[in-house]
């Protein structure tokens, strides 16, 4: 993967060695006067957004505005642009752009805001810019919520990769005195047929260069399709492989110095004193500093800076929050629900006449469920190098956002955002937790008390107690069969809710009467976005009590959803074919059990059929079988790694999951008592993709999760007759 910085991506514009770079041209006034200076060239040019370089040479290069974390989006946005602009995959290189306004995640925002928003070609520059200028003003360019493909790779990477080609169309036409529509584009070549003329992108670049960008350019469609929805390599492989990857804790900047720290245990104390004889006498220790909010100690190594950060005795101050601990927590989410009765809170859906119904029924069932704080625990631990300078800071991380970086950094120190510059990494992990900037604004306020480069590393027994957390949540259904023996009614409350908005809605089964409502409880630990976020709980809620009512219809859980499915042709599609790969129905051997959820989410469908076998002393997932409808699969090999990895994230939470509270603090320090799951209980995992809705595709990253859970548990009720309604599963006797 190769870095822009800032500066070197202003000078490297359309006349640098005669490279082509192509942007989305917008309204006057938009985009950064910085690069329509440098890139647009022609007096008066706009530019929204930069994505691909065409080397004289005939290298192309994709410059993507996104993170990659091991998700693929690098190699698949560089595959999508390459399909529209007709290049030579084995010449396309990946850059990453660099974190400044004209690469804000206005697709995000678009895609979000209004995903089917269609403006005539003439007021698209203006309608994107307005989604700029939001996702500029929100400092935002997230990798995260399964939005690059979908919202950047789908609009803006397409786009430039379609109007690149018909610039060099239109150039070569000029050039060679034909009409353009007996050019034809292949393998980075135009060719004329009737004149036998041909020549290389590179070699017309310049002159394409001179073209006018065309803001609504004619994209494929997907009977077109030569790269996209094909297994291609991925470009980041070969240096992860032979270790050239640069990650954020690789970094290494002359004149650096290693910082460890360590923050109060109780989220809000601050340090009051602290002890540092020991620490100054020990080997390489440069620095011993009291942040206030942390301690940090600087050393020509991390080792020798955590070996002494160890010995430090410190005290802290008192915080709100102390005095809970987990069943306190609990307790409080218990009696927000309990206080709001029955129609109290907040209403997210409000359908028919539940409350009616569900008095009426004949039948009703109940069931309340929990799910603990869950901790991200990426592999690469929490890591940041900073060097300020010159009224400058320079900051090297991994990060899920990097104009964020630059906002929350520059206001920390007082400076302007302009003069904060991220250079970002691979990262080692992200699901979240590399999107919260709290990591680099340490390093930098560190690097400027010491008055010199820092790279600050977190232990891993710091980074799970000051993770931001998936947060603990509590949920109370109650549902009501008719006469018929149909489900009626449907009611829901829960403590909670964040992103996505629909995640406990509901919407895709034919419930007639529904009542779905909310409650805030405020405990005192810090929340942050987790894989899948709110659809990581309210999925496994959802389709555990959904397998309740099945077993209470006295119905097959297969059926009871194919009945409440009843219509939806692209879901039906999704659910029966998990079910067929898993020859539903079949017998199991004793203390063995089949489990099934369906859930969608992030515009994609997914339903996974998990085999347990209960016959040893714990439960062990032996087979996961996963079908995906992710609207279009630009890389089904992508998209298959992602949901072998969701479920492989969300069963460590399903079985070990879980963050506990004691005098307000975390108890968990490492992996010895926050287990992940290990290679020897991997489940084999089939799946199976299904190409569904060729104009709107869907994440692959988050969805593969929320089925994972209900999954198990369901399957865990099949094979012993237990339901759970906590997790983790670690926490249940099977004896």
């Amino acid at each position: 993967m190769g870095k822009w910085t800032r500066r070197a991506f202003i000078g490297a514009g359309v006349a640098a060695g005669g490279a082509l770079v192509v942007g989305i041209a917008v309204r006057p006034g938009d985009p950064s006067d910085e690069l329509k200076a440098s890139i647009a060239g022609g007096e008066g040019e706009q530019l929204l957004n930069s994505w691909v370089k065409i080397a004289p040479d005939n290298r192309i290069t994709a410059i993507v505005p996104h993170a990659e974390m091991g998700q693929g989006t690098h190699s698949v946005l560089a595959q999508m642009l390459a399909d529209e602009l007709d290049a030579d995959w084995d010449t396309v290189a990946v850059l990453e752009a660099p974190g400044v306004r004209t690469y804000a995640s206005a697709d995000i925002v678009r895609d979000f805001l209004t995903p089917k928003l269609e403006v005539p070609a003439i007021l698209e520059p203006t309608a994107q810019g307005g989604f700029l200028a939001l996702a500029d003003m929100l400092s935002l360019t997230i990798t995260g919520g399964s939005f690059s493909i979908r919202g950047v790779g789908q609009r803006s990477i397409r786009t430039a990769g379609a109007a690149a080609r018909e610039m060099l169309i239109a150039a070569a036409a000029e050039t060679w005195g034909v009409p353009a529509e007996e050019i034809t584009t292949a393998n980075s070549m135009v060719n004329h047929a009737p004149s036998n003329r041909s020549a290389t992108y590179g070699a017309l670049a310049e002159a394409a260069a001179k073209q006018p960008v065309p803001a609504k350019p004619q994209r494929k469609t997907v009977s077109e399709f030569k790269l996209m929805g094909q297994p291609m390599p991925r470009k980041d492989i070969p240096s992860k492989v032979d270790g050239t990857a640069s990650f954020g804790i690789d970094v290494d900047i002359e004149g650096m110095k290693y910082a460890a720290v360590k923050a109060p245990p109780v989220l809000g104390a601050s340090v009051t004193s602290m002890d540092a004889s020991t620490a100054k006498a020990m080997p390489g220790v440069l620095q011993i500093l009291n942040m206030g909010d942390f301690v940090a100690v600087i050393a020509d190594g991390y080792w020798q800076a955590q070996q002494a950060l160890n010995t430090i005795d410190t005290t802290y101050s008192e915080a709100e929050g102390q005095e809970l601990d987990s069943d306190a927590i609990f307790a409080r989410y218990a009696q927000a629900m309990d206080d709001a009765g029955s129609d109290g809170g907040d209403i997210e859906i409000e359908e028919g006449d539940a409350v009616s119904a569900l008095a009426d029924a004949a039948k009703t069932v109940k069931a309340d469920y929990r799910v603990p704080f869950l901790a991200h625990a990426t592999m690469e631990p929490m890591n940041c190098a900073a060097r300020i300078a010159g009224g400058r800071c320079d900051l090297w991380l991994g990060t899920q956002n990097p104009i964020g970086v630059r906002r929350d950094v520059a206001a920390a120190l007082g400076m302007d955002a302009d003069d904060v510059h991220v250079e970002n990494q691979y990262l080692g992990g992200g699901f979240g937790r590399r999107s919260i900037t709290d990591v680099p604004i340490m390093a930098a306020r560190l690097a400027k008390a010491a008055g010199y480069p820092v790279k600050m590393i977190w232990s891993r027994e710091e980074d799970v107690a000051q993770d931001l957390f998936r947060p603990s949540a509590s949920t109370r259904f109650a549902a009501g069969f008719d006469a018929a023996g149909n489900l009626d009614s449907w009611t829901n409350i829960h403590v909670h809710s964040f992103d996505p908005k629909e995640a406990a809605k509901i919407k895709h089964y034919a419930i007639p009467n529904k009542l779905i409502r909310k409650v805030d409880a405020p405990t005192h630990l810090r929340f942050g976005p987790w894989r899948s976020v709110d659809q990581s709980h309210q999925g496994w809620f959802i389709e555990s009590f959904v397998d309740e009512l099945a077993d209470a219809a006295g119905k097959d859980p297969l059926a009871f959803r194919q009945t409440l499915l009843a219509g939806e042709a692209r879901h039906l599609a999704v659910l029966n074919k998990a079910a067929d790969m898993a020859n539903w129905g079949s017998p199991m051997p004793d203390g063995h059990g089949r489990g099934i959820a369906f859930i969608p989410s992030f515009n994609s469908v997914v339903a996974q059929v998990a085999e347990v076998d209960m016959t040893g002393a714990k439960p062990r997932v032996t087979k996961v079988y996963c079908c995906a409808d992710v609207g279009f699969a630009m890389n089904p090999d992508a998209v298959i790694a992602q949901m072998e990895s969701a479920i492989a994230y969300g069963l460590t939470a399903a079985l070990y999951g879980e963050i506990t509270v004691r005098d307000g603090a975390v108890q968990q320090s490492n992996f010895h008592d926050y287990n992940m799951l290990r290679i020897n209980e991997t489940p084999e995992i089939e799946v199976a993709l299904i190409n569904g809705d060729h104009d709107r595709i869907g994440g692959a990253g988050e969805p593969g999760l929320p089925p994972i859970a209900p999954a198990v548990t369901n399957a865990i009720f099949a094979a012993t007759g237990k339901r759970l309604r906590e997790l983790p599963i670690a926490k249940h006797d099977f004896a």
